[in-house]
């Protein structure tokens, strides 16, 4: 094996590519900013038991580890900045207020996420502390919106589900709730045999509502079935008046409802939603309420957020044209030397040609030239 093949879903990313990538980070980052979200930095490693606290199996299972030689401990290099941020708002900050973070960085995981999916996403997201009301999750639905219509996506489809559903359905039948993790299992999968076996031994009520969930998908309208087959409980009632004040407040995002997709739900609460657009198999970003994640911590915390991988949404957009620049000659000419300086700190692409390599710009559209003419340096336009 050549000694500079890199390792499967892992890959480069060359100078046009890289520069659609950074443009769009600033984009989103300076967005964020308008919206009163302050920029936070995690660091790529910690111990173990700190990156996983409050996160599911899911992301130990998504997570490289290796040994710190200076302590000795177990560390691990983040699959997902959200409990990391979730720590610095709990422990670092530790503000009553409402806070609003966000962030943008390499994360790796251990197997792809999905399909053509790489191991090394570069995650961005926004996050809102200290605000349980449904306001919170409006603004990030707002602002998870905003993002894909800054990267010039007009086409989105928003899937709605809500984890406390099923969350108020267990909590009234202690059989369901000791086979929490083998219900969600099977309603992710929609395994509706699997579910049927399963739920035998559990209450009518708590039985029925379950093997309701895989068919309540399709458009808005199964917000209203859903509030004829499940039952009233006051957790469903609140959570269904909860996707229905969202589907009104998605713009022009078309929306669907699946109760059953609980991806994530080892550390969501309410509210969740992703994010398809044509020409990507995944979801381009995800969000939701995640209230509990604080209490890891030792702070709970009312939470919300979203995120999304600027590497998989660069990937929708057209090639990046050759940005506009000036050549210049080699020389050490004082009045040359001032006149790129100027040029320069005007905002101008400025290339000096390298003796030899006058034509060798291939990310750059050399449309003027800067020339002696008569003692005084000039731009020329090359047409």
């Amino acid at each position: 094996m050549p000694n500079w093949l890199l390792p499967e879903n892992i890959a480069d990313v060359l100078p046009s590519e890289a520069r659609k990538i950074e443009e769009l980070r600033r984009l989103l980052l300076d967005n964020f900013r308008r919206y009163g979200y302050e920029l936070v930095m995690p660091p790529m490693l910690e111990y173990l038991e700190s990156l996983l606290t409050g996160a599911g199996a899911d992301t130990d299972l998504r997570t490289f580890k290796l040994v710190d030689q200076l302590s000795g401990r177990t560390m691990g290099v983040r699959s997902d900045m959200t409990t990391q941020v979730a720590r610095i708002d709990a422990h670092l900050l530790n503000r009553v207020s409402v806070t609003r973070l966000c962030y943008a960085g390499s994360v790796m995981h251990t197997r792809p996420s999905g399909l053509h999916a790489t191991r090394e996403p570069l995650q961005i997201g926004a996050e809102i502390y200290g605000f349980a009301g449904l306001e919170a999750d409006a603004e990030i639905q707002e602002l998870a919106l905003a993002s894909l219509a800054l990267a010039g996506i007009r086409t989105v489809r928003l899937d709605l589900c809500h984890v406390g559903i099923v969350r108020a359905i267990m909590a009234v039948d202690a059989n369901a709730r000791a086979n929490e993790g083998a219900v969600f299992a099977l309603l992710k999968s929609k395994d509706a045999p699997g579910l049927r076996d399963l739920t035998a031994s559990f209450g009518a009520v708590a039985r029925n509502a379950i093997l309701a969930l895989p068919d309540l998908y399709g458009d808005v309208s199964t917000i209203e079935r859903a509030r004829k087959v499940l039952p009233p409980l006051p957790g469903i009632v609140a959570a269904l008046d909860d996707l229905q004040a969202l589907s009104k407040l998605a713009g022009t995002a078309q929306i669907t409802i699946d109760l059953a997709d609980l991806r994530g739900y080892h550390y969501e609460s309410g509210a969740m939603f992703a994010a398809y657009v044509p020409g990507l198999p995944n979801a381009v970003a995800r969000g939701g309420r995640y209230d509990h994640v604080g209490e890891a911590f030792g702070r709970a915390r009312p939470a919300t957020g979203f995120s999304m991988d600027l590497r998989e949404l660069a990937r929708l957009l057209p090639a990046a044209e050759r940005s506009s620049a000036i050549r210049a000659p080699w020389g050490t000419e004082v009045a040359l030397r001032e006149r790129i300086v100027a040029l320069r700190q005007s905002g101008e692409v400025v290339i000096q040609n390298l003796p030899g390599h006058e034509n060798d710009q291939e990310e750059f559209n050399c449309d003027r030239a800067l020339v002696l003419d008569n003692g005084n340096w000039i731009l020329e336009n090359l047409g």
